[in-house]
């Protein structure tokens, strides 16, 4: 750490010592998610394995990275269906989104909950929503559908973590996250191009009554795989948020935030710059987006592995700085075929690769009871980083008269101010310590 201490520094140690000295006599304190991730790789030898448990969680977050996404290359098939313009029917996407940030608030009263059954809540609700997007008969019930479906992806993925985290044998903890992650990666390379075929082919519908018929049988994974976690430290409500106080995560979550606003400029218009730029016809697009997801997959797993060895912080600013170099190459990319379709892997690459390192981040620095909001405040910064993406994006593209070039210069400043806020963490809070010492506790 820091030869200084800040104010904040110095409250952190305090409330590590009073921890201390009500423990057992550790070296430090220890939460359950802490004295079960120092134990052997199976705590609970009489129920499945971890891989086993993190197949069931990974199913889930395959759900929900199709839910979120799936609707993009569906939107004019149901905005007919629900007889509204495909810039009102941009208003389903919305809808998820806006459940996202809505539901991490189940968070918040589900702290006495064990971590499993709070899986199969969010499961359950999935289904739900999913089904009544499926069953959609108007505008305002798909809003409503979408809106449900949203509900359970930030409050799951903060659950998914913990829970990933501390069924990994000892300093395996972001490869075990980055696996989890890895079915919403998956959603992208395979599930939205197969909602996608199943929109042409039979019905946008199908792909929705698919994502429900999906999370009902990850409820029975859940069931069967994933042992029983405890519940995270009860600080009550007020301590759930008490990690807010310090710098630290604050600038995780910003840089979450303007990331995705950067690379959302590019992703939310992938499809008509790779045929207006690239030259691309609109019959292979789909198999680009299966390029895109390749990237994304192999960059998830790419960045667990990394933060394993050196630290979660450093290996998101790595991210960022990768996902900044590609917008700017965007930006002056000569109009062929091969550069586009690298591009696509490429940025398509790092728009995952910090996605375990700044899960795992974040229900590290919310230890002592505020792990499950800490690590769902991500997906809600992921999210609003999303729209704001596609609003700066379309405006790029209005001011410029439609020249795909410039979402590229549009987003390269946003991820370039991600990348410096993490590169700040990372020497203000990760250098001077060991790669095992950084993923136990985070003093922020």
């Amino acid at each position: 750490m820091q030869s200084s201490k800040t104010d904040d520094d110095i409250q952190a140690d305090a409330t590590q010592a009073k921890e201390s000295a009500h423990s057992s006599k550790t070296p430090r304190p220890t939460q359950p998610s802490d004295s079960m991730s120092a134990a052997q790789p199976n705590p609970h030898p009489d129920t499945p394995g971890p891989t086993r448990s993190l197949l069931a969680l990974a199913s889930g977050a395959f759900i929900l990275g199709a839910a979120e996404f799936v609707m993009m290359s569906i939107l004019p098939q149901a905005a007919a269906a629900t007889s509204v313009s495909i810039p009102v029917a941009g208003h389903y996407i919305s809808a998820y989104a806006f459940g996202v940030c809505a539901g991490t608030l189940m968070l918040v009263f589900g702290r006495r909950i064990p971590p499993r059954n709070l899986i199969v809540l969010f499961m359950a609700i999935a289904l739900i929503g999913n089904l009544g997007s499926a069953l959609s008969t108007g505008q305002i019930m798909l809003l409503a559908a979408r809106f449900v479906s949203g509900l359970p992806h930030g409050a799951f993925f903060g659950t998914a973590t913990l829970i990933a985290r501390t069924l990994a044998p000892r300093g395996k903890e972001a490869r075990s996250v980055s696996m989890m992650v890895t079915g919403q990666t998956v959603a992208n390379m395979l599930g939205v191009p197969a909602g996608t075929l199943l929109a042409e082919v039979v019905s946008w519908r199908c792909a929705f009554l698919l994502l429900a018929a999906w999370a009902a049988m990850t409820i029975m994974l859940t069931i069967a795989w994933i042992p029983r976690v405890p519940p995270i430290k009860d600080a009550g409500i007020k301590g759930q948020f008490a990690f807010l106080k310090h710098p630290g995560p604050w600038f995780v979550i910003v840089a979450v935030f303007g990331g995705n606003t950067g690379l959302f400029c590019w992703w939310s218009y992938v499809s008509p710059w790779l045929q207006t730029v690239g030259g691309w016809p609109s019959a292979l697009v789909p198999a680009l987006m299966v390029l895109a997801g390749l990237g994304m997959v192999i960059g998830g797993i790419a960045g667990g592995r990394l933060t394993d060895r050196w630290a979660p912080g450093g290996t998101a600013a790595l991210s960022q700085f990768i996902g900044m170099i590609g917008l700017l190459l965007v930006f002056v990319t000569p109009n062929t075929r091969p550069v586009t379709a690298v591009l696509t892997f490429v940025v398509a690459f790092s728009m995952f690769f910090n996605s375990s390192p700044q899960q795992l981040l974040m229900v590290q620095v919310g230890a002592g009871g505020g792990e499950l909001i800490a690590g769902a405040a991500v997906q809600v910064a992921y999210n609003f980083g999303n729209a704001m993406g596609s609003v700066i994006g379309g405006a790029a593209l209005t001011e410029t008269a439609m020249n795909y070039h410039s979402i590229g210069l549009a987003g390269a400043p946003f991820t370039a101010a991600a990348a410096i806020l993490l590169a700040v963490f990372f020497h203000r809070y990760e250098h001077r310590r060991s790669a095992l010492e950084r993923l136990e506790h985070v003093d922020v």
